[in-house]
């Protein structure tokens, strides 16, 4: 068995987890999310995080379970309508908010992992978005400066993966999670099934080995729906 494989999600994050560091959580809502590594952070009862993620997960569910323990220090998210906890404890001034445009913060975790520690963007010029960062003209118009993010840890979740920590996603899964797991200085995939090196066609893989650190089957995957909208059958 490769030296990244570990039991279970709680010695894959061994010695890698501390107070006040940076973790990229991958996922889309709740859909991809690394929900057996979060389980393992709770676990550990490390604080003062700053958190990369699209959004901060549901009441009870995903990050969620950080902001109840009051693990999480700051996010830096593009979304966070679905928590009423996270809502709460920013409105209160327990938790700091970095707020980022969707596209945005996708380029930021991506410049991260691709070492640009810098670009410029049109998005958000004239906004909040824009406070404070450095303002530049191009061919006649207005861009903001951001910086690329590098995290501490980054927690990816993948569909399938091999031993050699090769990744592959499915469908909206394959969001944040394949740049996140370039742009953490350690990487701890969790995977729904764990197979043999050879068992990809290697123009399949969407995050290759040398990116990931150390990979776990993950325990078990709940899956739940952010929003379900139906209507009556006619």
């Amino acid at each position: 068995m490769s030296k990244k494989v570990y039991p279970d999600a709680v010695t894959a994050l061994a010695g890698l987890l501390r107070n006040d560091i940076t973790v990229m959580a991958g996922g889309f809502g709740l859909c991809g999310i690394p929900e057996n590594l979060i389980e393992a952070i709770r676990l550990s009862g490390v604080t003062g995080l700053t958190v990369v993620s699209n959004n901060a997960g549901v009441d009870g569910f995903g990050l969620g379970v950080l902001l109840e323990t009051k693990q999480i220090k700051k996010m830096i998210s593009s979304y966070v309508g679905e928590n009423k906890l996270f809502a709460q404890q920013y409105l209160s001034g327990e938790l700091e908010l970095e707020f980022n445009p969707q596209g945005t913060l996708a380029e930021r975790i991506r410049a991260g992992g691709a070492g640009i520690p810098a670009f410029f963007t049109k998005t958000g010029v004239g906004t909040l978005v824009a406070e404070g960062k450095e303002l530049r003209e191009f061919d006649g118009e207005t861009y903001v400066m951001e910086r690329g993010i590098v995290a501490d840890l980054s927690i990816v979740k993948a569909w399938k993966g091999d031993t050699q920590g090769n990744l592959v996603y499915r469908k909206t899964a394959r969001n944040f999670n394949p740049m996140m797991a370039t742009a953490g200085k350690v990487t701890v995939a969790e995977v729904e099934e764990l197979v043999e090196p050879g068992s990809f066609d290697p123009d399949h893989i969407h995050t290759p080995g040398i990116f990931v650190q150390r990979i776990i089957k993950g325990a078990k995957f709940e899956k739940r729906i952010e929003q379900r909208t139906t209507r009556p059958r006619a």
